[in-house]
Parts: structure tokens; sequence; C-alpha cells
């Protein structure tokens, strides 16, 4: 290899990542190469795995992204209703993450990385089951709730990516999760 060739991106690592999420994108985790994204970011084809050792290690490191970025977008919820909308819009902006991130069967699953990014994205949502009233009908189980609402959410994300659902809930998916959580997982 001659030149900058290389590494000319600066993060090649990044650059990879940027690049499967645009293959995912367009074709879904199965169309996924490391040739291909080599291909793609200008680099020889070994590059991809000198970084990742392999598609699943390059898997795993865009769900433990994946699940930082939902961590993140949870975070920033006021309530519940907010988490809600905002796993929602994080699936809709992040949906090559999404698509991986729920599908352990293509990454390894058990990576210290992956593990400590789910946990930090499911204490987000835990937080936000955490700010429901105390006196509803399931406060002895906020894990309960946890679940309930994680199902919910989850459920109309993938409905929405799948477009399945009825056009009378609109094209705002923000605004149509709103609706569904408010009717559905009620916060007041």
């Amino acid at each position: 290899m001659t030149g900058t060739r290389g590494y000319h991106h600066g993060d090649l690592r990044r650059a990879l990542l940027a690049a499967a999420v645009r293959v995912i994108e367009e074709s879904g985790p199965g169309a996924l190469s490391l040739r291909d994204l080599a291909r793609r970011a200008g680099v020889s084809h070994a590059a991809p795995a000198h970084h990742f050792g392999d598609k699943a290690g390059l898997l795993t490191a865009l769900a433990a992204e994946g699940f930082d970025l939902l961590a993140e977008a949870l975070g920033g919820a006021a309530d519940l209703l907010e988490s809600g909308v905002a796993y929602v819009d994080f699936a809709v902006r992040h949906r090559a993450h999404f698509e991986v991130m729920f599908r352990p069967d293509l990454y390894r699953a058990d990576a210290d990385e992956v593990a400590a990014a789910r946990r930090r994205a499911g204490d987000a949502l835990y937080a936000g089951v955490a700010g429901l009233p105390q006196g509803r009908p399931t406060a002895e189980d906020p894990q309960g709730d946890a679940l309930a609402a994680w199902s919910i959410v989850h459920g109309f994300a993938t409905l929405w990516l799948a477009g399945v659902l009825p056009e009378r809930v609109g094209d705002d998916p923000r605004a149509a999760a709103r609706d569904v959580i408010r009717r559905l997982f009620p916060t007041e």
C-alpha cells in the first residue's frame, strides 16, 4: 500500500463503522461483508479485520455503540412518556444500530463493551419507570413495568420501521408514539 490510502480517514475504525451503518440501512445486516466495507472505505481488504477481527467483531462494536446512543437518548427524557418517544426516535434515526442491537445472533452479546452499554440503556429506561406514580396498581413490580414499557415502545418502533402501521397514525413517529404510549402506559 502506498501513500495515505490505508489511513486517509484519520479514524479508520470510525469510517468502517459508518460504512457498516450505510450498508445495513441500504440492505440489512445480512448484506454486510468486511471486504465490501474495505472497498467502500478505500482501504485494503485486510484493514477491517485489523480493527474488528471479523464480521461479528464489527457488529459487536456497532451494537455497543447503539446501546450507548440509546442510553444517551433516553437519559435526556423528562419522564417515562418522553423516554418512550426518545426510544422510538432513536430507532428511526439510528435504524442500522437498532437492527443489530436486538439480534444477538449477529454479534458477541457477552462482550464486556456490549454488556456495559446495554446496562446503561436499561438503567436509563428504568429511571423513567421509577418516576411513575407510587399509587399505581403495579408499583410493587417496577421491573415488570420496565418490561411493559420496553415492550410497548420496542414493538411500536419495529412496526413503524416495517411500515405496517395504519395510515391514520400519520407520518410523525414521535407524535404517533406519544399517542400510543399515553394510551397503553399512562404516566399520569
